[in-house]
């Protein structure tokens, strides 16, 4: 049986936040959950993902929290995701793009979202013989 993203990705109440959020909005919203990013929704589809390099490049342009929006400095329309996608290959893909998260789509709705943290541990989490069959892991 073959891993995939499902296996592994956060569900359930994923962060999202509105292309007019504000930073510092984003910024509190993402300390409260302890996550390094949120996915940027409008009218339930993916518009843009803002992580923490995007606030920390906001802070470094003197972006006063409270005025900037996310929209300003959010990756728009980010590379998604299928739910039943291989996590080698979605951490190939992170590590090529350096980036850290990928939102999971299905039918054009937000399933989840990986993270590299996601994808260690699908690693950690299968036997070693699993590891290295087939294309799961390399």
């Amino acid at each position: 049986m073959a891993v995939t993203l499902r296996d592994f990705m956060t569900t359930g109440d994923l962060l999202t936040v509105d292309p007019t959020t504000t930073l510092g909005q984003a910024a509190r919203l993402m300390r409260n959950r302890n996550v390094g990013a949120a996915v940027v929704l409008e009218d339930e589809r993916v518009v843009g993902i803002f992580t923490e390099r995007d606030l920390l490049r906001a802070i470094a342009d003197s972006r006063h929290p409270d005025q900037g929006q996310v929209q300003s400095y959010m990756t728009p329309d980010p590379l998604t995701l299928p739910p039943d996608h291989p996590p080698s290959e979605a951490a190939q893909i992170m590590s090529e793009r350096q980036f850290r998260h990928i939102p999971v789509v299905d039918e054009g709705k937000l399933i989840g979202i990986v993270s590299i943290r996601d994808i260690m541990a699908a690693g950690m989490q299968m036997e070693s013989h699993e590891a290295h069959l087939g294309s799961d892991f390399p």
